[in-house]
């Protein structure tokens, strides 16, 4: 089989000399009698993916915590562990991965036991780091970071909403609690931003989505205002929403609108319908927002909080007076 006739396929066939449900890298493929122009083109085109650099998959492998660990034991070496969003990400913390970033071939960060070193190769991010025997698993092959130890490194941050939008990530794994990751903090005294994780790890919640949400409800806690709640639950007869965050005694809501599922027309649609029904039958004033209000200098959260807030009050009044 040559390399046109594949490239007129939806899907690689058994005529292709690798596994279909298992990654390869660029040396396995060279073996097989597939060269490396061969594999750039079957990119391309779709028919593989690279979601680690120097590592491939066939498209129709399923993008889950199995394939993600399968092309990991291709590509960490049996010393190294695999720390900060990617240990979360192998473990099945998407929202720790910038958006696409599973798709490009970025580095990989993994490092060594303190005082080997580094690992020198453009596979990886990499430096020494000290662990606890307890901070370690193996999952499917690979070493990596518990999610507990892999909350502990990234809450250490510079700033607090990138630091809580992976401790909520995390704690959605239901692997460790809120109580746990406070406790462990004392461990990491003095080290750089600590002080980041101790002022938000009390606010952990893995009942945010999304990165997105995690930031709306840290900008509504720091205002005065009545406080938020993550996935708040909505009922009026037959009918059940979740409102990204929210407050249930003031009837407000804020809906984090990323653009993969709240664009285009079905999306739209969809989103108009359930707006209307928490308006009209549910009685909630509910703002959406988008990446733009929420990140980056021209952001405008905290006004659009306080201004839906004021919405609300209005409405409540006008139905008590009517």
């Amino acid at each position: 089989m040559q390399l046109h006739a594949w490239l007129e396929m939806p899907f690689l066939d058994d005529t292709f000399p690798l596994a279909l449900d298992a990654p390869f890298t660029s040396t396995m493929a060279r073996t097989a009698g597939v060269p490396r122009h061969w594999v750039s083109a079957l990119t391309e085109a779709g028919l593989l993916r690279h979601p680690i650099r120097g590592c491939f998959l066939p498209a129709q492998v399923v993008d889950d915590t199995a394939s993600r660990l399968a092309c990991l034991r291709l590509v960490v070496p049996d010393d190294a562990v695999l720390v900060d969003r990617h240990a979360g990400w192998a473990q099945g913390a998407n929202m720790l991965l910038l958006p696409n970033e599973h798709l490009n071939a970025l580095p990989i960060s993994m490092y060594l036991p303190a005082g080997r070193g580094r690992l020198r190769n453009d596979l990886s991010d990499s430096g020494e780091r000290t662990f606890r025997p307890d901070d370690l698993i193996e999952v499917a092959g690979v070493r990596m970071t518990t999610p507990l130890r892999t909350a502990l490194d990234l809450g250490r941050q510079r700033w607090p909403e990138p630091a809580l939008t992976a401790l909520d990530a995390l704690h959605r794994l239901g692997a460790f609690t809120v109580e746990e990751l406070i406790d462990s903090i004392d461990q990491f005294a003095g080290m750089r931003w600590v002080r980041t994780l101790r002022l938000v790890a009390p606010h952990t919640d893995g009942r945010s989505q999304s990165g997105g949400e995690t930031v709306v409800r840290w900008r509504w806690k720091q205002l005065l205002v009545p406080p938020p709640e993550p996935q708040v639950e909505v009922r009026s007869g037959s009918k059940l929403a979740f409102i990204d965050v929210g407050n249930e005694a003031a009837r407000f809501g804020v809906e984090f609108q990323g653009r993969e599922w709240h664009t285009g027309e079905e999306n739209e649609a969809d989103d108009a319908s359930r707006f209307e029904w928490l308006d009209r039958d549910a009685g909630w004033e509910i703002t959406p927002v988008w990446t733009a209000d929420v990140y980056g200098h021209k952001a405008n959260l905290d006004t659009i909080i306080q201004a839906g807030f004021r919405r609300a009050r209005d409405r409540r009044r006008q139905g008590l007076a009517s």
